[in-house]
């Protein structure tokens, strides 16, 4: 049994109860298995990030089914939605957006802690500092606010603070789009470090296909709500079959050079998949 699975999803939005304009996610269908990364790629309005939204309970679906862990989302009280959220965490394009900028960095990385009754304040910090030094920062960050930090930075505390829950599942919505190309690769690269200790699944919203070599395993292609294509990353990069697939590797001048490419000492490490820095 899958991690995730989704089964024709649909979500309409505006209008009379959204009947006089086309779906925003229409007849969506896919896997994610644990320790596994699904990449949706697609340009902006194709619907990505309603999929995450929807995943996540954000939003109510129109119609279709997401089960995770043998679970029934749709089927749950808001009781134990909220309760299976604990497993469910997400990580924003914005890291400065989404962090409060009134929050010292210790209470946002303990907030999830908090929100779910997870230990006593001294276990908090505890585990604030343990999952601060996993993403290469640590317990001097306790005390200092957002503004104290860079971009990426702040991306990392934002991965902390998902790790605090233990989660089986991160989606990631755009997370490295708002970095510079150098740092975008040591925050996918800490990505992977996290899936190999963890045992992490990924959904990765992106609209950049040169990311994905090396790091995702399958990538689905959505655009105007519906799937465009779906196949392993290696088929899709290299042998798009849908037109649409092929038009936007057009856009990215060369996969190889971008952060994409594979890094050959770490792909060796990593059994393969690696991003390069």
């Amino acid at each position: 049994m899958s991690l995730l699975e989704v089964d024709g999803l649909v979500k309409r939005f505006g209008g009379r109860r959204g009947h006089d304009r086309p779906p925003a996610v229409d007849g969506v269908s896919f896997r994610v298995e644990a320790g596994r990364t699904l990449a949706i790629v697609g340009e902006s309005g194709a619907g990505k990030s309603t999929v995450a939204r929807l995943v996540l309970g954000l939003a109510r679906a129109d119609a279709g089914r997401i089960t995770f862990d043998g679970v029934d989302l749709s089927s749950l009280s808001r009781r134990r939605l909220r309760e299976q959220r604990q497993h469910l965490q997400m990580v924003f394009q914005d890291p400065y957006g989404s962090l409060d900028p009134r929050q010292t960095i210790g209470a946002a990385v303990t907030e999830p802690l908090r929100i779910f009754r997870r230990g006593n304040r001294s276990e908090r910090e505890a585990a604030a500092v343990h999952e601060l030094e996993r993403v290469g920062l640590g317990r001097r960050y306790l005390d200092r606010r957002p503004h104290e930090l860079s971009g990426g930075q702040l991306q990392r505390v934002s991965i902390a603070r998902a790790l605090t829950l233990r989660p089986k599942l991160i989606v990631c919505d755009e997370p490295v789009a708002a970095l510079d190309v150098s740092v975008r690769a040591q925050v996918m690269n800490l990505l992977l470090d996290l899936q190999e200790d963890d045992g992490l699944a990924y959904l990765f919203i992106t609209h950049d296909l040169g990311l994905l070599r090396g790091f995702a395993h399958e990538v689905m292609v959505m655009r105007r709500g519906v799937v465009e294509e779906h196949g392993s990353t290696d088929q899709v990069l290299d042998r798009p079959r849908s037109a649409y697939a092929r038009e936007l590797l057009a856009d990215v001048p060369d996969l190889r050079t971008e952060v994409g490419d594979l890094a050959p000492e770490a792909a060796s490490e990593r059994g393969g998949r690696a991003v390069a820095q």
